[in-house]
């Protein structure tokens, strides 16, 4: 597969989603290693259905998808994107999920947040960033944390999972919350 370092970061880049990629994120959506944590595991994700989901999804004006590839070997290794963009109240909602076992906990992913948030302040030019993380998915949280995001509520209960309901943690960051500058190809 070739990828297209749209946004490069220190150890990453970001670059547009294609079909291409459809069986290795259907491979991660139906792994339980990521879908406990995305809420997501009583789903079942066919290779077709994720090919039309990413054909319709890399058509969509109001998303910025984007492969996490790292800069070391070209290694497609997660997906970040700012979806549901309200040009009106210049608000998105941040979806990630590194779907490579081997590269969780070592910082891609808190990386990946900072250039696209990076880019939605700066290029895009929104105001606000929300996000839902399951409550028990502590790891995300701190990730999120670091990146600046701050709670803004929970809605108890709502997601079942494991036989157990959990609560959905609600955060958000402001663009004058954010700070510091993360893509390292811009030309400004």
């Amino acid at each position: 597969m070739k990828y297209f370092k749209k946004i490069v970061g220190d150890r990453i880049y970001l670059s547009p989603m294609s079909t291409e990629d459809a069986e290795i994120f259907t491979q991660w959506l139906n792994d339980f290693d990521t879908t406990d944590y995305l809420g997501r595991s009583g789903m079942i994700t066919t290779l077709s259905g994720e090919q039309e989901y990413l054909e319709n999804k890399t058509k969509n004006e109001n998303e910025a998808k984007f492969a996490i590839v790292t800069l070391d070997g070209d290694k497609l290794i997660g997906t970040v994107s700012l979806e549901h963009i309200n040009l009106i109240n210049k608000d998105a909602i941040l979806g990630i999920f590194i779907g490579d076992k081997d590269y969780r906990n070592n910082g891609y992913g808190t990386e990946a947040i900072k250039l696209i948030l990076d880019y939605g302040f700066n290029y895009i030019n929104l105001h606000s960033v929300r996000l839902d993380v399951m409550a028990f998915n502590e790891r995300a949280q701190k990730c999120y944390q670091k990146c600046g995001f701050k709670e803004y509520g929970r809605i108890r209960q709502c997601r079942y999972v494991d036989g157990k309901y959990y609560d959905i943690v609600g955060m958000d960051i402001l663009k004058e919350e954010f700070s510091g500058s993360y893509i390292r190809n811009k030309n400004i």
